[in-house]
């Protein structure tokens, strides 16, 4: 018994804007941008609109194109750095919303890695006697990004993904993950303020405290090893090698993340999707976007070996290997 993709659907928001959009808010300049990020634009969401809001529009799609109904859902798992509030679950609200009544429903705090873990807690559901489980990855991150600060306001963006996991007796789904943390590194990545460590006051909205704090050199060293051992250990689960995979999906974070990472497993880079370029880092919701509209254009087909990895806030990273 397999948990495999039954249905899948992602949601961004309409507002686009341009690396020179950004020119003309901070010290920064297109080519900057693009040679150190790998990004363009970014969709950014409206002073009206919550991760909530962008989560059951995913949500949505992925249920018609599973050929279900809300009511069949079982259980739904959403990944996010960004929820509506600190409680409710961003997912309660979303359960709400769909009318899905009395299923089990909560959110993952993994930062980008969300997705995935999320994941991997479905197909434990699904080998224990689930049958349809929605798994979200949303986010509103330009929300919390600090923009005067050039070197991190210029990468992120919003967005939302999810896919119905559901039972399969066939050859298609999940075959392999692995997944892992390390929490010594955690000052290199992080929202400061909010929680019960720097409780919100005049004093933490004054100093920033509340937007994301980034030491980008040291992240980005930290993400390419990780990210590499992500796909490593899933492929050796699976007992195969990068040449073997029809398709690499990475967390969209930094073009040079990738192609390192590509690199290292030895995949081609006309084996990697990549749409970064156009939405930035949606931190959980970017590889389900990915996902999607890689299938979308038909760069995915019955019987291909999909390989998705990500690295995150926490440190947290993991890998999933699919048969579509």
């Amino acid at each position: 018994m397999k948990a495999a993709i039954g249905g899948i659907g992602s949601y961004v928001p309409e507002k686009v804007v341009t690396n020179f959009d950004m020119e003309k808010l901070v010290d920064t300049s297109d080519e900057w941008i693009r040679t150190r990020s790998g990004i363009s634009e970014r969709r950014i969401v409206d002073n009206n609109t919550a991760t909530s809001d962008l989560a059951c529009e995913a949500a949505k799609r992925a249920i018609a194109a599973a050929g279900i109904e809300a009511k069949n859902i079982e259980a739904i798992i959403l990944g996010t750095a960004t929820p509506d509030m600190l409680f409710p679950s961003t997912a309660c609200l979303v359960q709400s919303r769909l009318g899905i009544n009395k299923v089990m429903s909560f959110d993952i705090s993994a930062g980008c890695s969300g997705f995935l873990y999320g994941l991997g807690i479905a197909e434990s559901f699904i080998k224990n006697g689930f049958d349809n489980i929605l798994v979200i990855g949303a986010e509103i991150l330009t929300k919390i990004t600090d923009f005067t600060d050039r070197a991190t306001c210029v990468l992120f963006g919003d967005g939302a993904g999810a896919v119905v996991i559901k039972r399969n007796r066939g050859a298609s789904g999940i075959i392999a993950s692995y997944f892992s943390a390390d929490g010594s590194n955690w000052k290199l990545l992080q929202q400061p303020a909010g929680g019960s460590r720097i409780p919100a006051s005049i004093e933490s909205v004054k100093n920033r405290l509340h937007y994301i704090k980034m030491q980008g050199n040291e992240v980005f060293k930290l993400a390419v090893r990780a990210m590499y051992e992500a796909a490593e250990k899933t492929l050796q689960k699976a007992g195969i090698d990068g040449e073997a995979i029809d398709l690499l999906i990475p967390h969209q974070a930094n073009i040079r993340i990738i192609e390192a990472t590509a690199k290292r497993l030895k995949v081609p880079m006309d084996k990697v999707y990549i749409n970064l370029d156009k939405y930035g880092n949606t931190s959980a919701a970017s590889i389900p976007i990915a996902l999607n509209e890689a299938l979308e254009k038909g760069r995915i087909k019955k019987g291909d070996l999909i390989l998705m990895v990500a690295f995150g806030a926490g440190f947290t990273w993991g890998g999933v290997l699919l048969r579509w």
